[in-house]
């Protein structure tokens, strides 16, 4: 079915792709307008650190979580240069950034903060999924005759150049550094030695069908990408609700780890706990409209997260209606 066509035929759910595409891809103005309605107190959700803070500015701060592993908190609730969350992975040979963030101003910003933290410009830069606030600021990265390699999957390239190409963007060094990209295989685990310290690019599906997670053993980190929110409503315009639910608990292990949320603070394992058990309280809810016959729009009118899971923050008020939305579609085959 083509856009103009699922943009006239809502389904079961109430909510259409184009509907969808509305609620996932705020502009900047948008998130401005949601965060003015959010209570005073919500950005101080984001403050919880896991480690030292070594650089901070408007649109986020940058954590030490381990020794040559930092962690970019975007706070997009202040201002949208970054809007999700990053990471910086170093070893004796050469360093990985992990995502592109919303701008190519934020995407400069973190490499040049990156050079400033471990003495290179990124050899590599890894792309979680193909949603705007991931993968906006590929260019920024760029510099002459310096262009770091972009590993990820065929899907995210694919659909980050569908989106490019809708929107007639022009912009030689992005369009260059995703031909030259390094495709990770969408189905098996690809390796990085940076030289005394080894990482994982593992691939997911539970949020987009796009995903991978970026993983370190020792120490135990993982960051997830948007597979995990902390402390923030996820999206799931365009995930398979099952699958996210079981490739969330395919990232928890059994030791203490570091669970790098696409948006919201680090995440702990307890954190994680919490964030499954919100996730179990929406496929609760959207069950119940399935059997009951209300649509995703009434079900997540009356949708609250519930008390004893602590507050979360809503991104956008229609988020828990996606949700229910994206249950209800696959409930419903």
């Amino acid at each position: 079915m083509s856009e103009a066509e699922s943009s006239k035929a809502p389904g079961r759910s109430g909510l259409t792709r184009r509907e969808f595409l509305r609620a996932s891809t705020a502009s900047s103005a948008t998130i401005g307008l949601v965060a003015s309605a959010l209570p005073a107190h919500a950005a101080s959700l984001f403050e919880a650190t896991h480690g030292d803070t070594v650089s901070r500015e408007p649109w986020g701060r940058i954590e030490e979580v381990a020794d040559g592993v930092w962690v970019l908190v975007s706070t997009p609730l202040e201002d949208q240069t970054t809007v999700c969350n990053g990471g910086i992975i170093r070893g004796s040979d050469a360093v990985i950034a992990i995502e592109s963030f919303a701008t190519p101003t934020g995407a400069s910003w973190f490499a040049e903060r990156t050079r400033a933290l471990t003495g290179r410009w990124p050899d590599a830069v890894v792309l979680t999924h193909f949603h705007g606030d991931h993968t906006g600021g590929i260019d920024g990265y760029a510099r002459k005759n310096d262009e770091p390699r972009l590993r990820l999957t065929a899907v995210t390239r694919e659909l980050v150049l569908d989106g490019d190409a809708r929107r007639k963007l022009v912009a030689p060094p992005r369009g260059r550094m995703l031909d030259a990209a390094e495709l990770v295989d969408g189905a098996t685990a690809a390796t990085i030695d940076l030289g005394g310290r080894t990482v994982r690019i593992v691939p997911r599906e539970g949020h987009t069908r796009s995903d991978v997670t970026v993983e370190i053993d020792d120490p135990s980190i993982v960051f997830c990408g948007d597979l995990v929110w902390n402390r923030m409503f996820p999206n799931y315009v365009d995930s398979i609700p099952s699958l996210l639910g079981r490739d969330v608990r395919a990232l928890m292990r059994d030791r203490k780890t570091t669970y790098v949320s696409g948006h919201g603070p680090v995440a702990s394992d307890d954190d994680l706990r919490q964030y499954l058990a919100l996730l179990d309280d929406v496929e609760r809810v959207a069950r119940e409209a399935h059997e009951n016959g209300e649509t995703a729009e009434q079900a997540g009118k009356r949708y609250q997260v519930p008390t004893s899971l602590g507050e979360w923050i809503m991104f956008n008020p229609r988020y828990p209606a996606v949700a229910i939305s994206s249950w209800l579609r696959e409930l419903s085959g």
